[in-house]
């Protein structure tokens, strides 16, 4: 018997070993996989395939797909000023944001880790509210506390520590600094769960054994904590980056990105152009906002590889570091 045979009667002896239950096992995994899969494709594959088509196209989209106009889309993007001034925004939410919540995070974990704090369980979910809050609504109720005739400046006004309202949403600066705030404020739960679950894998006996050398509460955190976290860190400060370069809603509710365009961010960018006009109004330039979201996403996509890369190279790290304590 020559070698392809064997091979068939085996497929043909593994399939008659299929039992009934095991076969009803694979028809349930496929009827609930499949209605997944043609939703993924209709609404994530397709979509994201077709914004690399349409971007190599005048298109207002509406109508069939007819002039080709290649990279032009994109040569107007790089000489665009509007384009860089909203990348440029982006940049600073994401880095503001990031630095805040992530280390802001941090720090609520530590506090809410120690065994000797009651009532943990309150305050993690107080917390955590703003994560399940919808962006929108938290945007407009920013912009009513943070307005002109907002409850910020009537309580300042109150109590004549102002002499008149602070523009906190039509000054450029201020703007963009109640947004990054604000943002932070929502992302800090989040984060705050990441680090936890960081924290409460670290082995307590670590902790016993600095308290035990005197070790106090900084030198713990930069030779114990810090160094066991830096793989949970590269997670946590990657989606935050993401997270932060995909801002939308909150930026739409909250400022529109004004003044004068000095808060508008990518996201905003994109949809305004995709169905405003862009910024002197008009018709609809979908593939001028195509070629903008192909930019964000190639930019989103080499954030992740370059934090990707950074943690397998951490991780390798501290493998060779623990074979190298267990050798010696």
């Amino acid at each position: 018997m020559d070698i392809q045979s064997q091979i068939q009667n085996k497929g043909v002896s593994r399939k008659q070993k299929l039992s009934p239950r095991t076969k009803k096992r694979y028809i349930w995994a496929l009827i609930f996989i499949i209605p997944q899969t043609i939703m993924f494709i209709i609404f994530s594959l397709y979509p994201i395939v077709m914004s690399y088509v349409y971007s190599f196209f005048e298109w207002d989209g509406l109508g069939p797909l007819e002039d080709f106009i290649g990279f032009e889309n994109y040569i107007t993007l790089f000489k665009s000023s509007e384009f860089w001034n909203a990348f440029k925004n982006t940049i600073l939410y994401v880095l503001g944001t990031t630095i805040l919540s992530v280390g802001f995070g941090l720090l609520l974990a530590i506090i809410l880790n120690d065994a000797t704090i009651k009532g943990k369980s309150i305050y993690r979910t107080l917390y955590f509210l703003p994560v399940v809050t919808t962006t929108a609504i938290i945007g407009i109720i920013m912009s009513n506390i943070f307005g002109v005739d907002g409850l910020v400046n009537q309580f300042l006004l109150s109590i004549n520590l102002i002499e008149e309202p602070i523009p906190f949403l039509t000054n450029g600066v201020l703007a963009m600094f109640v947004l990054i705030a604000v943002g932070s404020w929502k992302a800090l739960g989040i984060n705050m769960i990441y680090w936890l679950a960081g924290l409460q894998g670290i082995s307590k006996e670590l902790f016993e054994s600095a308290q035990i050398d005197g070790a106090g509460f900084w030198t713990t955190l930069r030779y114990i904590t810090l160094p066991l976290l830096k793989p949970m860190m590269a997670i946590i400060v990657l989606l935050s980056l993401v997270n932060g370069m995909h801002v939308f809603d909150l930026v739409k509710t909250l400022t529109n990105g004004d003044p004068y365009f000095k808060t508008e961010t990518l996201d905003l960018f994109i949809y305004n152009y995709a169905f405003s006009g862009g910024h002197s109004g008009g018709d609809s330039q979908m593939g001028y906002a195509s070629a903008a979201g192909v930019l964000l996403g190639l930019f989103t996509f080499f954030i992740s590889v370059v934090f990707a890369f950074f943690g397998v190279s951490t991780n390798n790290m501290m493998k060779k570091n623990k074979n190298k304590e267990r050798r010696e």
